[in-house]
């Protein structure tokens, strides 16, 4: 597998539903939340992207925001316990709905979490290397699956104990893609579901401002 993603997303309630409505991207709300996210950096307009890249380097912010959902890709949001993502990123969501989705191919490793009304609800986060290094809240339904063996991430013929996890994480992070955004970017893709290509996004470049101005 080679997917990446690092990635917020903001909803008034559901986000699944809001971007299957194919929202049209408003690019001034989409300039206003970047700022009000990143203060104190300089964003340069870099063109487009989509909701199917949302793994930029360090030096880019990838952002939209459409009615009822922003969706929101940078190196912040790629982080072993998400649970301590810094609040203002979580209070941005206002009363709504706050998911952080973040997965690494290179080291089997995925995380999400799930805010309600700003209220941590669900945090996982785990790999074959470091185990599970945050398990906090009830599991939600499209977990349960994956802890009880349903999709194991040896074959039948392997050891339970080649692989220390009950499941692949990136199996979980596909699903949890599908489960909270209605769309998936690898392996079997129902035909079905959300087209990611079809979801605009804005890039920047990033750079901090310098503390001194000229008058």
């Amino acid at each position: 597998m080679g997917a990446k993603t690092w990635m917020l997303v903001l909803a008034d309630s559901n986000p699944r539903e809001a971007l299957a409505a194919k929202p049209q991207l408003d690019r001034e709300e989409t300039s206003t939340l970047a700022a009000a996210l990143f203060p104190g950096e300089k964003l340069e307009p870099l063109g487009e992207g989509d909701l199917s890249f949302t793994c930029p380097p360090d030096g880019e912010l990838h952002i939209g925001c459409f009615p009822g959902v922003s969706v929101v890709a940078a190196k912040e949001f790629g982080i072993d316990y998400p649970s301590r993502l810094p609040a203002h990123f979580i209070a941005a969501g206002g009363h709504g709905v706050v998911t952080l989705h973040a997965m690494h191919s290179v080291v089997d490793w995925f995380a999400y979490a799930v805010w309600a009304d700003g209220k941590l609800v669900r945090s996982l986060s785990l790999s074959p290397d470091s185990g599970v290094m945050e398990d906090i809240g009830p599991r939600l339904p499209f977990e349960e699956p994956y802890w009880f063996g349903a999709y194991p991430a040896v074959d039948d013929d392997e050891a339970p104990e080649a692989y220390p996890l009950p499941f692949h994480p990136l199996d979980l992070g596909e699903a949890a893609l599908k489960d909270r955004f209605g769309y998936q970017l690898e392996g079997f893709v129902d035909p079905s579901l959300l087209a990611p290509e079809s979801i605009p996004l804005v890039r920047y470049k990033r750079s901090r401002s310098p503390w001194w101005k000229l008058w």
